[in-house]
């Protein structure tokens, strides 16, 4: 499964790329994005993520 960002929501705060940083990173316009696909060992953890953050910008593709 792979996870999407919506750049134009994202607020750059940095927990998912804290939480699960072998699937979210930084861009260059400061935004995380999704940078691998998850795996059955992160997918919980992504989830995770997608719960946490704090302005809804993750989802599932």
């Amino acid at each position: 499964m792979k996870a999407f960002v919506d750049q134009d929501t994202c607020i750059s705060c940095g927990l998912c790329v804290a939480m699960v940083g072998e699937v979210f990173q930084m861009n260059d316009a400061g935004k995380a994005e999704a940078c691998q696909e998850a795996n059955e060992q992160n997918e919980a953890a992504v989830q995770t993520a997608i719960d946490s953050c704090p302005v809804a910008a993750i989802t599932w593709e």
